[in-house]
């Protein structure tokens, strides 16, 4: 597959940037007289409409969603009037726009801050497309989107990446610069698109609002994060299969429960207004539209008959931490004496979407079969020495449920299960066990953890004083930030974990730190 050629556009880098953010009116003005049809309303904006970019994503093999946002005052609301615009796109063969196959127009409201979500249906499988936008006289950069393979084909090779936890303020988003260069199928990201809090110090950036609470709050967050040219340029050249955790809402929060004990209805307003931002700044299907503080996330996508993803939501549906009554809210370490960890009743999935996962897994034909969630689901003891202490916001403070899922793996043989995840700011490479505090338990899945694309990482010194305790970790690391680029074949599962060297400043270069294999059939991740 050919890269995206991204600097054919402009001819330098920064040139490149200034078209991503919406600053580059002659190219765009020259791709515009590709379009032959005209819409009967003009509007005119008072700045570049396309400033947060196009995406797509959610790719099914006849089928894929296409985004864009009409913001020409992005960090002040939005910059339209409150009145319906008609956006025109079309998708076709090739990257100059010329062999179009679909058009059409959809309709940007404000009551979804004049986002728009086109679902194209009619697409070859497996295949390329290349998409663009017009609104007015304006009109959008073109975006790369690829459909899935067939369900059931051969396909002998997928090539995708993972990441998770862009805080704005902690540090630039590089990583994504490099991705958006990588030869890439499809990118996964698995939680922390935004962070609705401020670090105290060490800003290389500055949010440009306080912490949202209501939707022209997190309106703004997202359209700032957007704004990001080196996310714009890996949402350009991929289509994107998103889910969240918890900081598109609140740090650490558990369906109704926020970690301040705030009142469950108020927090759920809240919610309902950090869901609907999200959805607006999303690439998802109309199917994922919120009703007030409820949205369906958890998914599946198949790629052939070689892999398959079961996409979790683990904020919505969960119990509350277990423990908390000593009056700290969200994750917190405790030992093994807090019998809420142990409880068969407490869930992070919900009854329904465990249900949902286990029957998708069992009914799944594909030769790789991939849980695409948020956390780290190896246990770990974070007790050097005698004794125990388990994070209650991971898998570790719902074990029952976590053994469930891995006792089922082993037991209906479920071909080749790999875990990906994020969430805890650095690399982990594990072998999964139905009972982790048992290093002669038998190893029935794979877990690659990406690190953060820009979020402080946890204190590394910490963290590898526990390894000792867990001999099942592989691998860690938390001191540099990128993401996992994989490739999977019909005999092995490859992650390169890709970093950058700083965040502090653009334009680090990047580097794979590490790379680790699966060998088909032989659960339990081998450095490469």
């Amino acid at each position: 597959m050919e890269p995206f050629h991204f600097d054919r556009l402009l001819s330098t880098k920064a040139k490149r940037r200034r078209f991503l953010i919406g600053a580059g009116t002659v190219t765009a003005a020259t791709i515009a007289s590709q379009w032959t049809t005209r819409v009967v309303a003009q509007p005119s904006f008072s700045a570049y409409p396309f400033s947060l970019g196009i995406a797509s994503g959610d790719p099914l093999q006849d089928a894929v969603v296409l985004w864009t946002r009409l913001a020409p005052d992005p960090l002040n609301g939005g910059g339209m009037p409150p009145v319906n615009v008609p956006v025109q796109w079309q998708i076709a063969l090739d990257e100059n726009m010329r062999q179009v196959v679909l058009k059409g127009t959809a309709m940007a409201t404000p009551e979804f801050a004049h986002s728009v979500h086109v679902d194209v249906s009619g697409l070859q499988p497996g295949r390329w497309y290349w998409y663009q936008f017009k609104a007015g006289n304006e009109v959008s950069p073109i975006g790369r989107t690829r459909t899935a393979p067939a369900y059931g084909t051969r396909l002998d090779q997928l090539k995708f990446a993972f990441a998770s936890c862009q805080h704005w303020e902690q540090g630039y988003f590089s990583a994504y610069q490099h991705m958006a260069k990588e030869d890439l199928d499809v990118v996964f990201h698995l939680g922390d698109y935004i962070y609705e809090g401020s670090p105290s110090n060490n800003r290389p950036r500055r949010h440009a609002n306080p912490e949202p609470v209501d939707l022209q709050g997190y309106r703004i967050r997202h359209a700032q994060y957007k704004t990001d040219p080196d996310l714009q340029a890996a949402h350009a050249a991929f289509p994107f299969i998103c889910t969240w955790d918890d900081h598109e809402v609140d740090n650490d929060y558990a369906n109704e429960n926020s970690q301040d004990f705030d009142d469950p209805q108020a927090f759920l307003v809240r919610r309902a207004a950090a869901y609907q931002a999200y959805y607006e700044h999303i690439p998802l299907r109309p199917t994922s539209i919120p009703r007030g503080a409820n949205m369906r996330l958890y998914r599946r996508f198949t790629f052939g008959n070689l892999a398959e993803f079961s996409v979790l939501d683990t904020r919505q549906y969960r119990d509350d931490q277990a423990c908390d009554d000593n009056g700290r809210g969200g994750g917190q370490a405790v030992g093994s004496d807090c019998s809420e960890l142990f409880d068969p009743a407490r869930t992070m999935l919900g009854v329904q979407q465990r249900r949902w996962l286990l029957d998708g897994l069992a009914r799944s034909r594909a030769q790789w079969n991939v849980i695409a969630q948020q956390y780290l689901m190896a246990y770990l003891d974070e007790q050097p020495g005698s004794g125990e202490a388990f994070w209650t916001d991971g898998w570790d403070g719902y074990f029952p449920e976590r053994e469930r899922i891995l006792k089922f793996l082993q037991n209906a043989r479920t071909s080749n299960p790999v875990v990906i995840g994020g969430d805890i700011h650095s690399f982990w490479v594990t072998d999964l066990k139905v009972d982790g505090r048992n290093p002669a338990s038998p190893v029935v899945a794979s877990e690659f953890v990406g690190t953060s694309i820009s979020s402080t990482g946890v204190p590394y010194d910490t963290f590898a004083s526990y390894l000792p305790e867990n001999p099942h970790i592989k691998f860690f690391e938390s001191r540099l930030r990128g993401y996992v680029s994989c490739t999977v074949n019909r005999q092995l599962w490859t992650s390169n974990l890709r970093v950058v060297d700083t965040v502090e400043k653009p334009d680090a270069p990047v580097r794979t730190l590490a790379t680790y294999v699966v060998e088909d059939g032989k659960p339990g991740p081998q450095p490469a």
